[in-house]
């Protein structure tokens, strides 16, 4: 089965991602930024969604929520104790879970909220990671320490490298620009800051991303890397020192 991913934007930098089965016809819709743009996405497509799967509690992920479950009458998913509006299921890592007959595994990453997660689904070989992990960054520390999210970000760079990655917002020009401060002799972050430039001078978005272009170009997974440790001083700092660090730095950017 190949599951079919429309990705599209919303707010200023918002991505909206709808997921369909085609052979179930089962949708669902990753956070509900804003309504408007998803129900044209929805009419777009024709994908009639079934779920909402939300990622974390803030405004920006979940504004849509209440209305789209009044007007299409599905359930709305999400991280167990949390604040998300019209929420049916809670889940929680270990949880059982199932789209379009797949399992779907819950993975619990706090950090950026302490009600975070992300949904991976290992035979599609995607992870809808939101703002825990961005291409070439990570979700800043609104709610739990850089030890805290250090852990969750440990947890994502285990799946598998040729997973593909969808995150919550269009901050990668930014990033780039960044993790060349941290990384400058990188050459495969070279190359693809010059494309996302272009990407971005185009009017084109940046993501999908897959973990493995992430593992050679994004600083905030790279806390072993030699040169990244000779630039910041730090040769001889344990990796979540490291990584607490690039995120110190990013804050103040």
């Amino acid at each position: 089965m190949v599951l079919q991913i429309d990705q599209f934007m919303c707010r200023e930098d918002n991505f909206g991602v709808l997921i369909h089965d085609p052979k179930s016809g089962e949708t669902a819709l990753i956070d509900a930024p804003e309504e408007r743009p998803i129900l044209a996405a929805i009419e777009r497509t024709g994908w009639k969604p079934t779920m909402i799967l939300t990622t974390h509690h803030h405004q920006d992920h979940v504004e849509a929520n209440l209305a789209l479950k009044e007007r299409f009458g599905l359930k709305i998913f999400g991280p167990k104790d949390s604040k998300i509006p019209g929420i049916d299921v809670e889940l929680s890592e270990g949880s059982k879970f199932e789209f379009a007959g797949q399992p779907a595994e819950i993975i619990e990453t706090p950090g950026h909220t302490a009600d975070h997660i992300c949904y991976y689904l290992p035979k599609s070989h995607v992870a809808f990671v939101a703002d825990t992990l961005f291409a070439m960054g990570c979700g800043r520390l609104l709610e739990k320490p850089a030890s805290v999210m250090f852990q969750s970000l440990k947890k994502l760079v285990a799946l598998p490298a040729a997973t593909t990655l969808y995150c919550g917002h269009e901050y990668t020009l930014a990033n780039a620009r960044f993790a060349l401060t941290i990384d400058p002799t990188n050459s495969a972050l070279k190359e693809r800051a010059a494309k996302v430039e272009k990407l971005r001078a185009d009017g084109k978005p940046t993501l999908p991303t897959t973990l493995a272009e992430e593992l050679a170009t994004n600083p905030f997974i790279r806390w072993h890397d030699p040169a990244i440790r000779k630039n910041l001083g730090m040769e001889n700092a344990t990796d979540a020192e490291v990584f607490a660090e690039i995120r110190k730095r990013k804050d103040n950017f």
